[in-house]
């Protein structure tokens, strides 16, 4: 027990929550020697491989684990999300996040949450002791209060993300320096407050592990010529997760996952090109660029990643396809996605999820009516202009997977199990023994 909790007099049990974005558990399991501190993790707790949420998508995978129910509830299905009645779209922050956040919860019976660098969590809210947003925060000096807390990250040089721009080199030496350096200051700053120990719940999260697996992680796979650099990245980031372990005091239980797995990239599949090719989508003028362009002919369109809509009358403003056909349209959409083939032969898809199945919730309205699970290989990307071709390639050789995400949990009696993302926000709350109603997530307690 810390020095601050003996002087308060609380004796209520708190958690810490690491969160390592995009890490595969395979990645850390199957290289023991290499990472002795996930090792002695595993051995001492409980680990396994867990599924994340459909879409596998960060900025989904967040709200998600944060709130412990799936897009339906927290209104955020990826990276760019359509407004209701529109073809307009938007980046979903964290005001858009619907569901109620693990750190609400804690705050609401009196304790403190320090939460550090989640993801779609900007702006940074008043009601938590101290938080810095993390993905797609301006900048510290928007992104973090109290001003105190912005005042010691800016001293230290923190970094709320890695310039992803450096990994399109061909030479990954400079991307790497930055990916350490962003890591170096990201553990500094969770050292500190950590230490200070005044906190019931901390939440903070490693996302650097997700943009070195964009840019390296078929280097891994197949010994591609950067497997070393991927390998140090790695090797430092097993030592602080080993030190957080060791600096915890005792009435603290250290929980530490992905948000999703990790895989190799071979093809780039642009789907509203496929979409077009195949005649389910056209364009009212040949410079398109963006949703708002789709004639009034399209039959389905695609958002990133994998999410396919059917340009329905009465939802869509100009939707062509009536509601008695809706059915029917899209059996023959999900067939043909079922159906497709990459260059090399293999099926695109894993699977092909139909809405119904995956989101459930008052934020529905939006949902895709399609979402597609690839195979490992293909990176299903979404774009209105620029691709002639529906296979292609870019700059990162690594993609997310729906299986093979991360979770370790500090307690023996855990059992992990057949777990998904869903189910550590319940876990972590019965850790710290506040209550909650069962029905209140798409997850159960793993403890």
């Amino acid at each position: 027990m810390g020095l601050f909790d003996r002087l308060r007099g609380n004796d209520d049990p708190r958690v810490a929550f690491i969160g390592i974005d995009g890490v595969p558990f395979s990645l850390l399991e199957e290289h023991r020697d290499e990472f002795p501190n996930f090792a002695a993790f595993a051995d001492e707790g409980s680990a396994g491989a867990i599924d994340s949420i459909v879409p596998p998508e960060s900025s989904a995978c967040w709200p998600a684990l944060t709130t412990g129910v799936n897009p339906g509830e927290t209104g955020v299905y990826g990276f760019q999300d359509r407004e209701v009645g529109s073809y307009d779209t938007y980046v979903p922050m964290g005001r858009d996040v619907q569901a109620t956040r693990l750190w609400d919860r804690v705050s609401e019976t009196g304790r403190d949450a320090t939460v550090l660098n989640v993801p779609v969590t900007f702006p940074p809210q008043r009601n938590v002791q101290r938080m810095v947003s993390g993905f797609l925060s301006p900048g510290i000096d928007k992104a973090a209060r109290p001003d105190e807390l912005r005042d010691y990250l800016q001293s230290i040089g923190y970094k709320i993300d890695v310039n992803a721009k450096l990994g399109h080199k061909e030479d990954k030496s400079e991307f790497m320096e930055d990916a350490h350096e962003t890591l170096d200051r990201r553990f500094e700053a969770f050292e500190h407050y950590i230490e200070q120990d005044d906190w019931d719940l901390f939440f903070g999260v490693f996302m650097t592990t997700d943009r070195v697996n964009h840019f390296l992680f078929k280097d891994y796979e197949r010994d591609g010529e950067n497997k070393d650099a991927f390998m140090d990245f790695y090797r430092k980031l097993d030592d602080y997760i080993g030190r957080i372990r060791a600096m915890l005091p005792d009435d603290v239980t250290l929980v530490v996952a992905s948000d999703h797995g990790f895989t190799s990239l071979d093809y780039e599949v642009h789907f509203n090109t496929w979409l077009e090719q195949e005649g389910w989508l056209s364009y009212r003028t040949d410079d398109h660029s963006e949703l708002d362009d789709i004639s009034d002919d399209a039959v389905a369109y695609s958002l990133i990643p994998g999410r396919f809509y059917i340009n329905l009358e009465g939802r869509e403003p100009r939707g062509t396809v009536p509601q008695s056909e809706y059915e029917s349209t899209r059996a023959e959409l999900k067939e043909a996605l079922e159906s497709l083939e990459g260059p090399d032969g293999k099926k695109v898809c894993a699977r092909v999820v139909e809405k119904e199945e995956a989101f459930r919730g008052d934020h529905d309205d939006i949902a895709p009516d399609l979402v597609a699970i690839p195979n490992h290989g293909f990176d299903l990307k979404a774009g209105f202009k620029g691709h002639d071709d529906v296979f292609g390639s870019g700059p990162r050789n690594g993609m997310h997977s729906f299986e093979n995400a991360t979770l370790y949990v500090d307690d023996p009696e855990a059992t992990i199990g057949e777990a998904d993302l869903f189910d550590i926000a319940p876990t972590i709350l019965d850790l710290m023994e506040v209550d909650y109603s069962r029905t209140e997530f798409d997850g159960a307690s793993l403890v």
